[in-house]
């Protein structure tokens, strides 16, 4: 699931945005200051921030400086009341994506989201591959030496984030929000996940020669081909 930040102090405006938001689709969470912001984005991976200028304490554009100092590439999309040619242009200059003034019409931020996300989302390849174990996202189609592997479609979506991710330990809670689309998960869903990673490795790897799903204890799950 796309994943937005809104930065936003202005509650009314904060709700709106992100109701409007969750009922396209996008998993859209709010900060009411820049430094509640930062915490988030250092805690979380986003894929579009929204970003207010006027903010209590530290302002958009330290947010938007401090991220771009950090490396972090997010696209951004200033929301303010500043309509400025001068204030665009400081936007801009310190790394905004795009600019829109308060008051705005959703459907044009809906469509400034769209186009941000379309430019910022790198090119997947069509099929993912680890060792003998091929994912098909677009066919919903799993082999594992030429083999069909008979997959629900959560063991589909929980094995194509596994093997997106190979190498790289995942956790609960990423599973939890990344392929339940819960953001908050509790001890319930945490059992859940652990049958769907049972069922996932004895379809995957039972008769297979190497394991590929591996437990890290009290850390999640990685998909990596078994060292030698």
């Amino acid at each position: 699931m796309t994943r937005i930040l809104v930065i936003e102090d202005e509650s009314k405006v904060a709700r709106a945005v992100r109701d409007g938001l969750r009922a396209e689709g996008y998993g859209t969470e709010i900060a009411g200051t820049g430094d509640d912001g930062l915490v988030l984005v250092r805690r979380e991976p986003f894929d579009l921030v929204v970003l207010d200028l006027m903010l209590p304490g530290r302002s958009g554009l330290d947010v938007l400086a401090e991220l771009r100092g950090a490396g972090l590439g997010t696209p951004v999309l200033i929301l303010t009341a500043r309509d400025t040619v001068a204030d665009r242009v400081s936007g801009l200059d310190a790394g905004a994506d795009d600019y829109l003034v308060k008051p705005f019409a959703f459907a044009e931020l809906l469509a400034r989201v769209r186009a941000l996300l379309r430019r910022g989302r790198p090119e997947t390849p069509s099929r993912l591959s680890i060792a003998d174990l091929e994912v098909d996202p677009v066919a919903r189609r799993a082999t594992r030496a030429g083999r069909a592997l008979p997959l629900t479609a959560r063991e589909f979506e929980l094995l194509e984030f596994l093997v997106r991710h190979q190498a790289e330990v995942v956790s609960r809670d990423q599973i939890a929000r990344e392929v339940w689309r819960e953001p908050a998960r509790g001890t319930p869903l945490d059992n859940v996940i652990d049958v769907h990673i049972m069922r996932l490795r004895r379809k995957v790897d039972r008769e297979a020669g190497a394991r590929l799903i591996h437990t890290v204890r009290g850390v999640g799950f990685v998909v990596r081909e078994e060292e030698p």
